[in-house]
């Protein structure tokens, strides 16, 4: 019998066109002779979308239909709705008013269930409607992770193992039936759904965590940890469920006053997932935590979020005959999945290649890999000793933690094989000093190593709710621009809304940006003669060097992570200078004044915004003020001719017409200036008594129009403290104005 909501609902789907009427007879005959509702038929055979019935029947029924982020459960509403009856009747409890009870459903209630719930809440119930897996969704997100499965587990409990204490505070001693405990039914299905929500919501780690009378358990999706609602009483149950996963990783479950480190191999849905499981001792038990790694996993360099000069880059490194490539960064960069993809590139029959993890992350098809084991005395330098022995083409070491393995990773290079390997360091440039500071000779870097790359992992927008974000500051996307070489090119910043898809978060999964240094004459020259690692960025900046905060912000300008994920991830770069901003004689002056390290270098802009100053949040050292201001000089010494030809002329007053920092200024000449030159120069600041003289460094010119002027950059070389903190006060001071 078709009860009357059904009646208006088929009603209304043929006046709103949605069925039609000789398509909708069928249902309506077999809803009469069945026990199904014409509701659930319609869903059942996909007559409608789900959604449609759904809005169709809120209009009906005049009821709210909810979407997933608003089924939000008041306060006190989950304590007086058993779990139980709200998994029973698929309703999610939402709040309570008087003695009415709000629930949203998935389909219509009749007046015997509607009873039912009286009978047992004592509440007259209110309905809201939303699809089903909204409401499944909403009823584990109010009861906790594995609601269900503990509710069982406490129910066969006996009332006097009810009554214990906590596994967790339980002495280490009592370990007996523990074995047990772990086989049971119960607990390996809660251990499986751990694994297998860890899987859905795309998580690579597990972190299970015991504390005085609660157990935490936290995932890590896309390198940020959270917490999982779970229900308070898994802490009876933390014992059994750590044995269980110990017995899965082949460790000693009797042992727990040890660290221990076992692997699992486990098929979830289509994927064989690699478990690395690691153990350590706490006071009220032990922590585990479980890597989880695709066993199927497809490296593609294609995919590691490179553009087309860094991909080309790339492959120039890894198909060169002999030298090394570090990868540097710290824990979690990514560093070894980048190094997987480059040997996959070059994997072939014709090169045989050997590497030595710890541990050995991932099986690649191909090649011999060997696990580092530290209890027998096989670490990474003897192990590359007897890779030797194995007529290798190309070698790759985990990491390079000591002089040793330093060294024996520098001599295999120089003896005609290719390197892979990692450091862990901030940048790029420091990859140098770290291996020089270990005792490796500068020499032996230079002529061995071939690129130091490093890198970052930040989370990419969600694709299913990207749209443009339009509350970001204008400051830092100024900020972007200018340091992209923008400022004329309009560009969009994007941010991830949060939807289902993504856990709203607004992200969905991660990509790599990069800093590449190659070793080219310039560098070599540097490191011959130790320079320190900020003069090689200066250096390697200035002829074309893309850093990590370059690249984080073309990836914002393509659209491809938020600008909040490149500030957390990269260091500032407000020492070293944008290429696009550096003519070709700024280059050699800067690469000059880095060897003989004298002096600050801080290269003027150009088309620098009038009346707006330069600041360290646009990534520069020293704020700069657009202001014309007196200037003098006198020429000390240039690299076209000697002191005694130089002309004796007097000092000549000059404007600053495009701005003037701490660090240097750029004026008006009437003269050719040439990069390199030496200056004596007296800045006479409006409203102080005492002018501002240093020598200064000629960093690059420009010929203006046919005028003969010369627009003319400098830098400040040996500008004391007390008159550099002047000259700041004064430019913080006429800014503000």
């Amino acid at each position: 019998m078709i009860s009357r909501t059904e009646t208006q609902l088929a009603k209304a789907l043929v006046e709103k066109k949605r069925i039609g009427e000789d398509a909708l007879q069928p249902f309506l005959d077999e809803a009469a002779k069945s026990k199904e509702g014409l509701f659930a038929l319609l869903l059942k055979q996909e007559a409608l979308p789900e959604e449609t019935l759904l809005l169709t029947l809120s209009e009906v029924l005049r009821v709210p239909f909810l979407g997933g982020p608003d089924l939000i459960s008041e306060p006190g509403v989950i304590e007086k709705v058993p779990l139980k009856i709200a998994e029973y009747y698929k309703m999610a409890p939402l709040k309570i008013d008087h003695r009415k009870l709000t629930a949203a459903i998935s389909a219509p209630f009749d007046l015997r269930t509607q009873d039912d719930i009286r009978a047992h809440l004592g509440y007259e119930i209110v309905t809201v409607l939303a699809r089903e897996k909204d409401v499944l969704e909403a009823i584990r997100r109010f009861y906790g992770f594995a609601a269900g499965t503990i509710g069982e587990m406490m129910a066969q409990q006996t009332p006097a193992a009810a009554a214990a204490p906590a596994a967790s505070e339980a002495a280490y001693e009592k370990i007996e039936n523990i074995e047990q405990l772990a086989g049971d039914a119960s607990i390996a299905k809660l251990v499986n759904q751990i694994i297998l929500e860890a899987y859905r919501k795309r998580a690579t780690d597990i972190h299970i965590e015991p504390y005085r009378g609660k157990v935490k358990l936290r995932y890590r999706i896309d390198g940020i940890l959270y917490n999982s609602n779970i229900q308070p009483e898994m802490v009876r149950f933390i014992q059994p469920v750590l044995s269980r996963i110990k017995i899965m990783s082949n460790l000693n479950i009797v042992e727990r006053r040890l660290p221990q480190d076992g692997r699992a191999i486990v098929k979830v849905e289509d994927t064989q997932l690699d478990l690395r499981v690691s153990s350590i001792p706490t006071p009220y038990g032990e922590s585990i935590v479980i890597r989880m790694l695709p066993m199927n996993r497809v490296f593609d360099l294609d995919k590691l979020g490179l553009n087309k000069k860094q991909r080309e880059i790339f492959e120039t490194l890894i198909n060169k005959p002999h030298g090394i490539l570090f990868i540097t960064g710290p824990t979690g960069s990514g560093k070894s999945t980048t190094l997987y993809a480059c040997l996959n590139r070059i994997n072939t029959d014709e090169r045989k290649i050997i590497t030595i993890e710890d541990p050995v992350e991932y099986e690649m098809e191909g090649a011999t890999q060997i696990q580092v084991v530290s209890s027998i005395g096989l670490d990474f330098a003897k192990g590359l000793r007897s890779m030797l022995r194995h007529d290798p083409d190309v070698m790759m070491v985990g990491e390079v933690r000591d002089l040793e393995t330093a060294e024996m990773a520098i001599r295999v290079a120089l003896t005609g094989h290719l390197v892979f390997s990692t450091l862990h360091t901030n940048d790029a440039a420091s990859g140098i000093t770290r291996l020089v500071d270990i005792g490796i000779a500068p020499y032996m870097v230079a002529s061995s190593v071939e690129a130091f790359i490093a890198q970052r992992l930040v989370r990419r927008i969600c694709p299913h709710c990207k749209e443009e974000d339009t509350e970001i500051a204008p400051e830092l996307k100024s900020r972007i621009a200018s340091e992209l070489g923008l400022r004329h090119q309009p560009f969009k910043v994007w941010r991830g809304r949060g939807c289902d898809k993504c856990n709203r978060t607004g992200f969905w999964g991660r990509l790599a940006i990069y800093e590449i240094l190659l070793l080219d004459e310039g560098v070599k020259d540097l490191v011959m003669k130790k320079a320190s690692a900020s003069d090689i960025k200066r250096y390697a900046v200035a002829h074309g060097m893309r850093t990590l905060r370059q690249d984080g912000w073309q990836k914002v300008a393509d659209g491809l992570t938020a600008p909040g994920e490149i500030l957390e991830a990269t260091p500032n770069d407000e020492e070293a200078p944008s290429a696009s901003e550096v003519s070709d004689e700024e280059t050699a002056a800067a690469a000059a004044l880095a060897r003989k390290g004298g002096g600050a270098y801080v290269p003027a802009v150009k088309n620098v915004p009038a009346g707006r100053p330069r600041s360290k949040e646009d990534g520069r050292l020293f704020m700069r003020l657009s202001q014309t201001v007196n200037v003098s000089y006198r020429i000390v010494k240039t690299p076209e001719f000697t002191e005694d030809v130089l002309r004796a002329a007097p000092p000549a007053e000059y404007s600053v017409t495009k701005n003037i920092s701490a660090g240097g200024l750029l004026f008006i000449a009437h003269e050719r200036l040439p990069a390199g030159a030496i200056l004596e120069v007296k800045v006479e600041l409006p409203g102080d008594e005492e002018a501002v003289e240093c020598l200064a460094k000629v960093l690059r010119h420009q010929e203006l129009g046919d005028k003969r002027l010369w627009e003319t950059a400098v830098c400040f070389l040996d500008l004391s403290t007390a008159m550099r903190s002047r000259l700041e006060k004064y430019i913080e001071r006429e800014s503000a104005r």
